[in-house]
């Protein structure tokens, strides 16, 4: 028997190895350590319900679990080969208990490539990688093809880059592979960045070997013998679990000289990013691993030709890689029956904001927004109302319910005004401001703009500025002449991705929520109640029952009245803090 303990961060933010350390506790007290085996796996995706620990070979998958479980599902279910009811996951539709992780709706629809053995493995034992057929790909193509051949083989998948601009990843192996130099480099992007995205941390938490035995197939198919991890230093335990892992590759000659006794030598080293937004861009994480400023340079000549130290350099991001070794397994055929025509294969997606089952999920492309909001995400959270999407981050744009019969792909998600992006999907109900969100947005693009710029540099501050003045009531309506236009020179006139894509959001929301701007200039409202400056908190006069618990808890005095006399509140004096709302028991305080 094996217990599965979800080892990702959120799941160890959440004491999952202090459960770990009291399974392997109450096994030992019960001299069941050796027949029994608790494994620190990675993220199994339903972070809505973790941690969660999973009986295998039963299948029995328990959430919410604390470390003062772990002696009862050791007691009943190791011991008595009884289930804990209370800890099986209760269906929210049905009121029913649902065993098995397959028979969820959170996982019905998901197909999973890229995450195929998190939370399945140790990540820390490559033994349970090569079990799952690990590095078998490698061994058969560095041993039994030709660069060319296998570079075809990708080129027929169709895998596109899931960094997000979607480039198809065999025409850039091909393009390096076919420039001649004395020295090329594999460099593998894992600086992701995005607010509220964590696919490529959770694979390489997870599943690190996978990312490793890519980059080795790459190496040989465009004729390099160096790889390098880019990766932010923020992300320790994915860090942690890489150095394992190449640790492990290396004493397997699956890394290092004359790997699996061959002619083909290659090996990887990390680089640490210090968080900047932009080095998510290729040439600016290049200049940055070159120990100098995380900026983006013109392209031509692109790093296929020059690239790291000026020679010719192969990126791909953590998703894309971990795709590689089992379309080699599988066959490119397999991977192109999968998405749709210009889409291929998976996308993994991390499920955020107002939404039931916050998580990590990988579904075929073309799977629609509604599938994935609805049925895998299981709805808007306390039965509110859907008001948009946010896909591909703060590169990104809004989507609506017009949008959610729209299959998600590279090209529909742009052609509605968004984009794909890393993957990050953040979604909004009926009380968030979409001109706030826009305004969110654009206050990370100008603080993780790199300045080289001035479109980037100074266009963004001016479109932060043009919103914050119309968050707190100061806007004109010319000013929405002016956030269209600035934005469209911005997106023309940039360097990079960044820039051309950071007035996505501010595009997007004017489009399908212009009545929100219009309320914000016109009417001095934010319909959504969220922009503090224009709310004005107010009693109703036959609701208040005078019990002065409102004017107990106001930190500025701004609540007057007698004790059983209906109260008042002075605007010019409120703060707008929300903590008589809070305080009232008889609904008597609203706002305007």
């Amino acid at each position: 028997m094996h217990l599965l303990v979800c080892g990702g961060t959120g799941c160890r933010a959440s004491e999952s190895a202090g459960i770990e350390a009291k399974l392997k506790s109450e096994l030992e007290k019960r001299s069941l350590d050796q027949s029994v085996q608790v494994i620190s796996t990675g993220c199994f995706g339903f972070c809505e319900k973790g941690p969660i620990v999973k009986v295998m070979p039963d299948n029995t998958f328990y959430t919410q679990v604390t470390p003062a479980d772990a002696e009862t599902i050791v007691a009943e279910h190791v011991v008595k080969g009884r289930r804990v009811e209370s800890l099986i996951y209760t269906d929210p539709s049905s009121k029913e208990k649902v065993e098995e992780s397959a028979k969820m709706g959170f996982y019905k629809k998901q197909l999973r490539i890229a995450l195929r053995n998190c939370g399945f493995i140790n990540p820390e034992n490559v033994d349970e990688y090569i079990a799952r057929d690990g590095y078998l790909a490698l061994g058969n193509i560095i041993t039994g093809m030709k660069p060319q051949e296998a570079i075809e083989i990708m080129k027929e998948s169709g895998l596109r880059g899931r960094g997000g601009a979607g480039f198809p990843t065999g025409l850039k192996w091909d393009l390096t592979a076919r420039t001649e130099a004395d020295q090329k480099y594999v460099v593998c992007n894992a600086d992701e960045g995005d607010p509220g995205a964590f696919m490529d941390r959770s694979i390489l938490e997870g599943d690190p070997h996978s990312v490793l035995e890519a980059m080795a197939i790459c190496g040989y198919c465009i004729g390099s013998d160096k790889g390098l991890i880019y990766i932010r230093a923020e992300y320790p335990l994915a860090i942690e679990r890489l150095k394992i892992a190449l640790s492990q590759a290396r004493e397997y000659g699956l890394l290092g000289n004359n790997i699996m006794g061959t002619e083909f030598s290659f090996d990887i080293e990390l680089r640490y990013g210090a968080g900047a937004f932009v080095c998510g861009e290729e040439t600016a994480l290049i200049h940055s691993m070159e120990g100098l400023r995380g900026e983006p340079t013109l392209k031509p000549p692109f790093p296929s030709e020059s690239g790291y130290n000026g020679k010719p350099t192969n990126v791909n991001n953590v998703e894309t890689l971990a795709n590689i070794p089992v379309i080699y397994l599988k066959g490119a055929k397999w991977f192109s029956s999968i998405g749709t025509e210009k889409s291929k294969g998976t996308k993994v997606f991390a499920l955020a904001g107002k939404i039931n089952n916050v998580g990590l999920i990988e579904v075929p492309m073309g799977t629609t927004l509604r599938e994935v909001i609805f049925e895998i995400g299981g709805g808007i959270k306390d039965g509110k109302k859907f008001k948009s999407v946010q896909t591909g981050g703060p590169s990104g744009g809004c989507l609506t319910e017009k949008h959610l019969d729209t299959p998600i792909d590279f090209d529909n998600l742009i052609a509605a005004g968004s984009m794909m992006g890393s993957g990050g999907m953040i979604v909004m109900d009926e009380d968030d401001c979409m001109v706030s969100m826009a305004r969110y947005y654009l206050e990370f693009t100008v603080e993780e703009s790199c300045g080289k710029c001035a479109p980037c540099r100074i266009g963004n501050k001016r479109l932060h500025e043009l919103l914050d003045h119309i968050c707190k009531g100061n806007g004109k309506l010319e000013d929405l002449d002016r956030l269209v236009n600035m934005s469209n020179v911005i997106k023309d006139t940039s360097l990079c991705g960044l820039g051309q894509s950071s007035p996505n959001p501010v595009l997007s929301t004017i489009n399908n929520f212009k009545d929100e701007y219009d309320a914000h200039v016109t009417d001095k409202k934010c319909p959504a109640g969220q922009c503090r400056d224009l709310m004005e908190y107010f009693i109703i006069e036959e609701n208040c029952v005078g019990c002065t618990a409102c004017a107990r808890v106001c930190p500025v005095a701004a609540i007057t009245g007698e004790r059983k006399e209906p109260h008042l509140i002075n605007p010019a004096i409120c703060i707008k803090c929300g903590a008589c709302m809070e305080k009232c028991k008889f609904d008597a305080i609203i706002i305007q």
